[in-house]
């Protein structure tokens, strides 16, 4: 009787001791602001106020402020995955653990599809009712995502909905003239990977793929990948995926960058009013948002100038950031390129294009798998 005694003392006294050290090391363990392996920001302490606290949402906060700076964060996440894996799961935070070491997201049955249709068929329509020289060529490019060009590589019994049956709703529902790129993508699986293994966006060679798919729409010869200059700027890069898996031992992705030693470029982003003769801010490799040295991560809109382009055509294109690392190659075709992300820019591509008479060409382009939230989808109206 008294070892029993003796043993749930030390047990209660071992867990006093862990729940004591832990509470300290909360304490004197200095606070970010943002996390690098799950590439966002973490909860702020919350303000304490009478009403926050009838509310509910003080308590909401603090919940969330404790989970999010809890000691060693990272180090339990990844043995929680850890097990997971070792239990036999297959799908971890909706991303698939696929074969040839590829995480794939998981593609959810789209709830917006109507409304993104109907606001990119009125766009259609208003750019198509304007007062113009020249009769402006739009097209419309839903890229599917590796859950659809690699679903071979998916665990066995995955349930996967269907990317292009929504594309092909979509494109019929706008009118607009659809550059479906998923038979070049299919066709180039043989040539390198089109996706990163830990991200969500495809890689500079699916980019690529996509980039031919334009040019055989729009009647352009494309750029051979031989003509240009590869240069792998990072075999270290961990993305999105990797954040969403916890798996933080994982290998990184290659990413390859593409220059064309006969352009000449002015690239312009108008909200920081910097002006550079690349498409690429290499800065951003030593970031964990390595994606992001595709033009300059984020801006409302980009002003790309080829002095030494093949033709003068100009080019509006209104992109989510998959966009961003086909730009490269679209260059080659253009005089300009005015690259709009609608989700800050707030004055509407429509009017933008009314103002400029010299644009012959625009292009709408977004991946499938962030399509039906993307909030960017309201402002191209």
């Amino acid at each position: 009787m008294k070892a029993e005694v003796r043993i749930r003392r030390l047990t209660a006294a071992m867990l006093s001791g862990m729940v004591l050290c832990l509470t300290v090391l909360f304490m004197i363990t200095e606070k970010k602001d943002f996390s690098e392996n799950e590439n966002r920001y973490l909860a702020e302490l919350p303000k304490v106020g009478l009403r926050q606290i009838q509310e509910g949402t003080y308590m909401d906060g603090l919940t969330d402020y404790v989970s999010d700076h809890f000691p060693f964060r990272d180090f339990w996440i990844g043995i929680k995955s850890k097990a997971e894996m070792l239990s036999g799961k297959k799908k971890i935070n909706g991303i698939f653990l696929a074969e040839d070491g590829y995480l794939i997201e998981e593609y959810k049955k789209p709830e917006n599809t109507e409304r993104i249709t109907e606001t990119l068929k009125r766009f259609a329509q208003t750019v198509e009712a304007q007062e113009r020289d020249n009769e402006i060529e739009m097209c419309l490019m839903l890229v599917p995502t590796a859950v659809t060009v690699y679903r071979e590589k998916l665990p066995e019994h995955a349930a996967v909905n269907n990317q292009m049956e929504t594309a092909a709703d979509i494109y019929e529902g706008t009118g607009i003239r659809p550059i479906d790129c998923s038979g070049y993508l299919e066709s180039g699986k043989g040539e390198g990977s089109l996706y990163y293994k830990t991200d969500h966006h495809w890689t500079t060679l699916g980019a690529y793929m996509g980039y031919r798919a334009f040019c055989g729409e729009m009647g352009f010869t494309p750029t051979a990948l031989e003509d240009m200059e590869a240069q792998t700027v990072t075999e270290d890069f961990r993305g999105t995926l990797y954040s969403k898996a916890g798996d933080y031992g994982r290998k990184g992705d290659k990413i390859i960058i593409y220059e064309n030693p006969a352009d000449r470029l002015t690239v312009e982003y108008k909200d920081t009013e910097e002006t550079t003769d690349s498409l690429y801010n290499l800065e951003y490799v030593d970031k964990k948002d390595k994606y992001s040295l595709f033009l300059n991560n984020l801006h409302p809109l980009t002003e790309i100038t080829n002095d030494t382009a093949e033709t003068d055509r100009e080019l509006v294109l209104i992109k989510d950031s998959y966009a961003n690392s086909m730009v490269p190659f679209l260059v080659r075709h253009y005089k300009k390129i005015y690259v709009f992300d609608t989700r800050y820019y707030k004055d509407g591509p429509s009017a933008f294009l009314a103002e400029h008479a010299g644009v012959t060409d625009v292009l709408l382009l977004y991946n499938m798998n962030t399509l039906d939230g993307d909030s960017g989808i309201r402002g191209v109206y």
